[in-house]
């Protein structure tokens, strides 16, 4: 029998050193890459994170494994900061851990998800997003 999904999440978590949404902006300012994988309803619903890149979660570890043929090119090492959002902060802690495992290290989330963020009086942008296929 299955764990579950919590299990999964609780054990993809507890590998996660995840950031507060000021812990993500600081991050950023050092160098992290941000790394959004909302879907375009959810961006527009919420707003775009400045300085996120956009990549859609099915595509997540090729665009970021720095061996990978379709890496984007900003993913150059194993141990750069990566900080990946979501909408609340549960599929990006599963997103995180999965990068962990394909030896990125520093990868993690922002607790919450763009909701914190915003709940945190954080600014938006409003320029497109810099989306990445």
């Amino acid at each position: 029998m299955s764990p579950g999904v919590d299990a999964l999440l609780e054990q993809a978590r507890a590998g996660l050193r995840r950031l507060s949404p000021q812990q993500t902006v600081e991050a950023v300012r050092a160098g992290a890459l941000l790394v959004d994988t909302r879907t375009e309803g959810q961006r527009r619903e919420q707003g775009e994170l400045p300085g996120a890149i956009v990549i859609d979660r099915t595509v997540l570890e090729w665009r970021l494994d720095p061996a990978s043929d379709w890496r984007i090119p900003e993913s150059t090492r194993y141990d750069r900061e990566i900080v990946v959002v979501c909408r609340h902060g549960y599929s990006s802690s599963l997103a995180a851990a999965s990068l962990q495992a394909l030896g990125l290290r520093n990868a993690t989330d922002l607790i919450g998800g763009v909701q914190a963020w915003r709940e945190a009086g954080l600014p938006l942008s409003d320029r497109p997003a810099d989306v990445r296929l």
